[in-house]
């Protein structure tokens, strides 16, 4: 017999939701009885089971081996090499430390912040019932086969991709799926089309959400990596990772620096061989000076410890760093594409609104269900107490519930349906507990809510009577109810409902009564009539406290900032109007309109559109992919299962802590350790920081660097010794401008980070700027140190003394000049010395240990160094200010030619 499931090659589900069941039934050869377990066990080792791929957590030697993996790194390790092949070891074994040590620096980080990328697998561990050769059994989750029937009920979590054959007030929360906030009433007889997006599919229950309420049967379609979330982990491990934007930047400059030092060490060992006489070995030690000074050999640990200094700094303010090489990123983006439920919003739903019968509108402050806020009438607080109308609607709302909320030590505990607990966190606002009403009121019977009712009602005895209290769908609710005729008529209050939804709200009708008959526990209620009508509440999955600000911030900023989640377009829009994103419903974006782009077309059209509802996970990872094409550094916040592919293809994938799944945050590289969207704007802030305080490093290496080969230069070209040997320019490079880079790392905000523009996603590491600073710098230590070291040389001095007091005047520049890396436009004078204590022990330090090595006998033996006498340090001192001098004028300059830019 021909397995039915073999035709779907992978998970589409594409056409299971648009047939009747008859008509599946008869295609897939199949009852509505199961299967028996000798078909089970066939189909098993067909299709394998149901479970997802592990993808084993890295070993900590592929942790080790990924920091060796950069441009730079493979130019260092070059220079080892030809150093080692002329015999020069002293040389190699420096350039050596500097690599592992940098690779354990790094990889320790990586590794302390790796997590398990397990997180799909664990959704599939569960057991499940099902049924076989007629009888119900509990099985393993992964025992599951297509073509068996699976039974649900309230709590259980769904084992695959199910075809709805019968439901009984079924609800399922697919929140992780599709982001929907609200659990979806499935429909068995529901039919849709192709184009129907998954969080419409009524008939369908998908692999890995969970059942709030009611019962049902269906039918298995699709299981493992043929179900929706099996696609999603597809796309996980399939889609490749956006590159951070400072590894972007340093592999460009990386570049740039690798060819620039082949050419220039080529040209200028030409010109020393045909116009001097030099010989080969001697042009080859020039060459590898040459590449020594031009290699900033510090760079790679300085800037792993940058970013690990940013590692602490962001994870003291709630941004834990899972990939060392990603804590800029935040700082770099131009566009934050995030996700809405439990990201902008709480994912709790909260009553906002009371509309009492007689026309008085109550507003509730707080978010979430802990009940921490007030009722407000007219801007005033007030208590149930103070109105008997809003004390039977309150009175109702927490007798009619089979919720729970109470306070366990210092926190708020609750379980049941979100829309229970939500009125019980207003009832509490209102001074209204349940068990301190259930005393009073003690609860005889009741009617549960059932989707085809619309409605719950609790039957409660108080002074010898028997009150009933409902609440439920608008329209069901007031069609119970005696509406006086000399207050608003029916139809006002269904307009009042209509209005509250949209504006986004869930609404609730809240009545009371009174029955005549005697109720006891094992009656099943009439249901009731001529209710006195109290009221409406709208609810809604609230703004995150400081979501509004963080969006405001991240636009002044420069920073676009768009939503997108799979809700309903309504409340999609009632959220993004809070935020100042939408104001009006043509602003919202839907998927089934994404379907109908080309690839050209959707890149242009998310340049404008700033809100997204009903997009499916599939469409979320084009978006992202889509605005990444169009120019934009693009992070990606979100914390559902539905995420995870989206969050892997931006350049920064921002997972939640505390609400976000396994799944999203294995495939983010920070996470939001208090699941607040304020906290990006802190990470924002952070990012950039971390960016200036490398660019401070860079250009301290770089220009001091450049310096070296301005002077190398010099004297190869006008026929001079060589002015520093390549062991005494590795000594420059790695200790003492090491200590001071590394100092520099720890510098403080300047103040203004977030009132910058975010820089170009094309824009190099050397900008106009960087490239006019560093090329004066480069002067003026270069042209200096050559005449300084020709002057010595007219004066008598021999080669090895000339070059000991070059080699303590470099020393000092760097010394000097690390007070001009400190800020790219503010005055050196303008910045206290104070500020970081940090940077004053490096320089002090950095200082000190070359003035020991001009007397201790192993450093004069390898650095050919000795000490000097006052002249010559009095000297090498005021040569060194020079570059002060020099860059102080610059930066007025630079102030004058562009007021209105910082930074070019």
């Amino acid at each position: 017999m021909r397995d039915p499931f073999m035709d779907t090659a992978k998970v589409s589900n594409s056409d299971w939701h648009i047939k009747e069941i008859p008509t599946l039934l008869a295609e897939l050869s199949i009852t509505e009885n199961g299967l028996t377990q000798a078909e089970a066990a066939k189909r098993l080792k067909t299709h394998g089971l149901n479970s997802l791929p592990r993808q084993p957590k890295p070993a900590w030697w592929q942790v080790l081996g990924r920091q060796f993996k950069s441009p730079l790194i493979y130019i260092l390790v070059v220079a080892a090499v030809v150093s080692t092949s002329i015999g020069d070891f002293t040389d190699a074994i420096f350039i050596g430390m500097v690599l592992l040590l940098n690779a354990i620096i790094g990889g320790f980080q990586e590794w302390r912040a790796e997590e398990s990328a397990q997180a799909l697998q664990k959704l599939l561990q569960f057991h499940t019932t099902v049924e076989r050769d007629g009888e119900l059994l509990e099985i393993d989750a992964e025992q599951v086969a297509p073509g068996d029937v699976i039974w649900l009920e309230s709590g259980n979590r769904v084992p695959a991709d199910i075809r709805l054959l019968m439901t009984h007030g079924l609800e399922v929360d697919e929140s992780l799926l599709t982001g929907e906030s609200l659990a979806v009433l499935k429909d068995p007889a529901w039919t849709g089309s192709l184009q129907t997006p998954l969080a419409d599919r009524r008939n369908m229950a998908h692999a890995g959400s969970t059942v709030i309420r009611g019962r049902g049967k269906g039918m298995v379609v699709a299981t493992g990596m043929k179900t929706t979330i099996g696609q999603l982990a597809m796309d996980v491990l399939s889609v490749s990772s956006g590159k951070p934007p400072l590894l972007v930047r340093m592999e460009r400059f990386s570049y740039v620096v690798a060819i620039a030092v082949l050419v220039a060490s080529f040209v200028l060992a030409l010109i020393g061989i045909l116009t001097h006489g030099h010989s080969i070995h001697e042009m080859f030690m020039f060459g590898v000076a040459m590449a020594v000074s031009a290699i900033p050999e510090g760079l790679p640990i300085a800037l792993t410890v940058a970013l690990a200094i940013g590692t602490t700094r962001m994870a003291a303010r709630g941004v834990i760093i899972r990939r060392l090489a990603a804590v800029e990123g935040l700082g770099s983006c131009t566009l934050i594409a995030s996700d809405k439920t439990g990201t902008l919003t709480c994912n709790e739903l909260t009553v906002r609104e009371i509309h009492l019968a007689k026309g008085e509108v109550f507003k509730i402050t707080g978010e979430g269900f802990a009940p921490e806020g007030q009722v407000l009438f007219q801007d005033q607080p007030v208590k149930a107490v103070q109105h008997s109308l809003l004390e039977g609607l309150v009175r109702t709302a927490v007798l009619c519930n089979e919720a729970d909320l109470h306070r366990s030590g210092e926190t708020w505990v609750w379980c049941g349906d979100p829309t229970d607990i939500a009125l019980l966190s207003m009832g509490n606002k209102l001074g209204w507990d349940q068990n301190t009403a259930l005393k009073q009121f003690p609860q005889v019977n009741q009617i549960p809510f059932e989707p085809e009712y619309q409605f719950s009602a609790s039957f409660h005895q108080f002074n010898g009577e028997t009150k009933v209290f409902i609440k439920g769908a608008p329209e069901r609710v007031l069609a119970m109810c005696d509406i006086p005729k000399d207050g608003k008529s029916r139809e006002q209050f269904h307009n009042t409902a209509e209005d509250l939804a949209r504006k986004g709200y869930r609404v609730l009708a809240l009545a009371q009564g009174r029955i005549d008959e005697e109720l006891d526990s094992l009656q099943v209620p009439s249901e009731p009539g001529d209710l006195e009508f109290l009221g409406f509440v709208g609810m809604i999955d609230p703004l995150r406290p400081g979501a509004r600000e963080a969006v405001i911030a991240c636009g002044a900023s420069g920073i676009t900032v768009s939503m997108v989640t799979g809700d309903h377009p309504i409340t999609a829009l009632a959220i993004a109007s809070e935020l100042g994103l939408a104001t009006h419903p043509e602003q919202v974006v839907t998927g089934t309109e994404l379907l109908e782009k080309s690839e050209e077309e959707l890149q242009r059209f998310v340049q404008n559109a700033r809100v997204f509802a009903r997009v499916a996970p599939d469409q979320k990872l084009k978006l992202v992919q889509a605005l990444r094409k169009s120019g934009h550094f693009v992070a990606v916040t979100g914390d559902g299962v539905n995420d995870a592919p989206a969050l892997r293809a931006a350049n920064i994938g921002v997972a939640m802590g505390k609400s976000g799944t396994d799944v999203a945050r294995g495939a983010a590289e920070l996470v939001i350790s208090d699941d607040n969207f304020a906290t990006i704007v802190s990470g924002i802030e952070e990012g950039r920081i971390i960016y200036d305080n490398v660019r401070k490093v860079i250009y301290l290496l770089v220009s001091t660097g450049a310096a070296e080969i301005v002077l190398l230069t010099l004297a190869i070209v006008l026929g001079m010794p060589l002015p520093l040997l390549p062991v005494q320019l590795l000594w420059l490079n790695l200790v003492t401008n090491g200590i001071q880079d590394v100092a520099l790392a720890f510098e403080p905000s300047e103040g203004d980070v977030l009132n910058r523009q975010p820089r170009k996603p094309n824009e190099p590491i050397f900008n106009r700027l960087m490239i006019e600073r560093t090329v004066i710098a480069a002067l003026v230590m270069g042209f200096a140190g050559f005449f300084f070291f020709h002057y010595l040389l007219r004066s008598g001095w021999s080669e090895s003394s000339a070059r000991n007091a070059l080699l303590l005047l470099m020393v000092l520049f760097e010394n000097v000049h690390i007070a001009n890396c400190r800020s790219e436009t503010k005055s050196a004078f303008s910045i206290s010395i104070f500020r970081s204590p940090i940077l004053i022990y490096g320089v002090i330090g950095a200082f000190l240990i070359h003035v020991l090595s001009m007397f201790l006998p192993l450093a004069q033996k390898f650095l050919r160094t000795e000490p000097v006498d006052f002249s010559t340090w009095m000297l090498a001192f005021g040569c060194s200010l020079s570059i002060l001098v020099v860059m102080e004028i610059h930066k007025w300059s630079w102030k004058y030619r562009y007021p209105s830019n910082r930074k070019l």
